[in-house]
């Protein structure tokens, strides 16, 4: 039976790549900070198949949680760093240094200590995925903490892959648009090309079983930002700028 580690199991994509795994067999390891009110839920249906679920509970924001909680994982197949979160600087004439803190411990800090436990534990020939963000490629409006946690988890992923070689395993990034999340239903403003949690879950599984180093979807979407992101920065922020109008 293969394994799988995901993180940020119990809502949005995580929860939806864990139901689909388990579906296809594997042993999930399904990593979450609280599994209550889950027992009833989308969890209980996809455990019918033929795979086999193993709850793993630990805090982001705790270094020593993270570390204790995985040191018992045993080897892995497939490892999915999928657990993250979104806040939006709203005044940037009055910074929020204690919210870009969250959003940087929780985006990048925890997923270095999440790399410590798990490097070791992935099967040669086996796959890590790292959750980065379409916003990494262009500057968003109030997104000077997420965006920019997004944008080292890019930088991450591309270090890793010079200094892993593909035959230990490959390294991904994954960088979604936007997707029907609980985080995503809290946003105030429009996001075109929205799609579907359990689609941006079939795109990431497609992805890492083609061995792909960077999985971006929805491609038209994704697409028009890395050209924006590969031009002068000027028609970035003019368009920006009136978009935001």
């Amino acid at each position: 039976m293969k394994t799988i580690l995901i993180t940020g199991a119990t809502s949005g994509i995580g929860l939806s790549l864990t139901n689909k795994y388990l579906k296809q067999g594997y042993r999930v390891y399904a990593c979450g900070r609280n599994f209550s009110g889950y027992v009833d839920s989308d969890y209980l249906t996809s455990a019918k198949g033929n795979g086999s679920l193993i709850e793993v509970v630990f805090d982001l924001d705790d270094s020593n949680s993270i570390l204790d909680a995985l040191s018992t994982i045993e080897m892995l197949d497939t490892v999915v760093l999928n657990a993250g979160t979104c806040e939006y600087i709203d005044d940037a004439n009055q910074f929020d240094a204690a919210l870009f803190e969250r959003v940087i411990t929780i985006n990048v800090i925890s997923i270095g200590y999440c790399l410590q436990a798990l490097i070791p534990k992935i099967k040669q020939g086996g796959h890590l995925a790292l959750m980065g963000s379409s916003a990494s490629y262009v500057p968003f409006q109030r997104a000077e903490a997420y965006g920019s946690s997004k944008a080292a988890i890019h930088y991450l992923a591309k270090s890793l892959q010079l200094d892993i070689s593909p035959e230990q395993f490959t390294i991904s990034v994954i960088a979604p648009g936007f997707v029907k999340t609980p985080l995503t239903n809290k946003n105030d403003f429009p996001m075109p090309m929205l799609i579907e949690v359990d689609k941006a879950a079939e795109h990431i599984i497609a992805g890492i079983d083609k061995n792909k180093k960077h999985i971006h979807f929805p491609f038209p979407f994704t697409s028009f930002l890395i050209l924006m992101g590969s031009l002068p920065d000027r028609i970035w922020h003019w368009l920006a700028l009136r978009m935001k109008r």
